[in-house]
């Protein structure tokens, strides 16, 4: 009986910690979309409300059409990464594959708006401080030496993304385990206009692009190390992300505030010379 007993025990342990893996396998994804839903929010509603008050004050110009159009875009992505997850790990994979079609629609489309976004801000800070104060216009002229530089970022953000959801699309139907991570680390590439909004973060710019790398390594944390711990192996999906995000990060870096750059970027995004 003794020995009976001693079997048993760990046998019910051995299926409770099978249960709970098999839980964070099927949830896992369902909780990184959470998570960068939550990393949006609390970097945009705090910034946005400032923002807004700052419009209704008159010390900055009201949000162009882009930028609503770039945020709707940009909700719905993720309200879809956080539909699809859930799909899965609920079983209704057939409805999963109906909804992502969406996607082949979303991706391009938040791409293109990210890129008429920054000209528009520019336009609409350019006639804000036509008519404006000395003191107001020299702190316009730094925002746009500041945006030729966040132009960077973004032109290279819609670039990564779209590369990674692509490929991910791309091996929906060849390879899940490829796909589901690329979509995360894909919705993961522009988190960095989230995190820069934190006023509680350590950050570099304007003076470096660093904290611009460094802070979204912390959104793919979980699942990287869930995968780590699962598999004792680094997935392709995370080499993929590196191939795509390390080369551009070091282009972004030489081209930071570089003379050529602010020439030629400012001119590409439209500020005035």
């Amino acid at each position: 009986m003794a020995t009976h007993a001693q079997q048993t025990i760990p046998t019910g342990a051995d299926d409770d910690a099978g249960s709970l893996t098999a839980f964070i396998d099927r949830w896992i994804y369902v909780f990184m979309a959470v998570l960068l839903i939550a990393i949006v929010l609390v970097g945009f509603v705090p910034d946005s409300m400032q923002k807004v008050a700052a419009v209704s004050a008159g010390q900055r110009p009201p949000f162009p059409m882009a930028m609503h159009v770039h945020a709707v875009l940009m909700g719905t992505w993720m309200l879809l990464l956080l539909a699809q997850t859930s799909l899965m790990a609920t079983g209704r994979k057939s409805m999963h594959m109906q909804l992502g079609v969406i996607g082949m629609f979303l991706a391009p489309a938040l791409v293109v708006a990210g890129v008429f976004l920054v000209p528009a801000n520019i336009q609409a800070f350019t006639a804000f401080s036509a008519s404006a104060s000395a003191e107001v216009q020299a702190q316009t002229a730094g925002f746009m030496q500041f945006m030729t530089n966040i132009a960077l970022i973004q032109l290279r953000a819609g670039l990564c993304f779209l590369v990674l959801a692509g490929l991910a699309l791309a091996m929906r139907k060849r390879d899940s385990e490829l796909h589901k991570r690329l979509i995360i680390l894909a919705t993961i590439v522009p988190m960095p206009a989230a995190f820069d909004r934190m006023p509680f973060l350590w950050h570099t710019l304007p003076e470096s692009p660093l904290t611009v790398e460094l802070w979204p390594l912390v959104a793919i944390a979980p699942m990287f190390a869930w995968d780590l711990y699962r598999r004792h192996s680094i997935h392709a999906a995370y080499w993929i992300y590196a191939i795509v995000m390390v080369p551009t990060a070091l282009v972004v870096s030489m081209l930071w505030s570089s003379d050529w750059w602010m020439n030629t970027g400012g001119a590409l995004i439209g500020v005035p010379s």
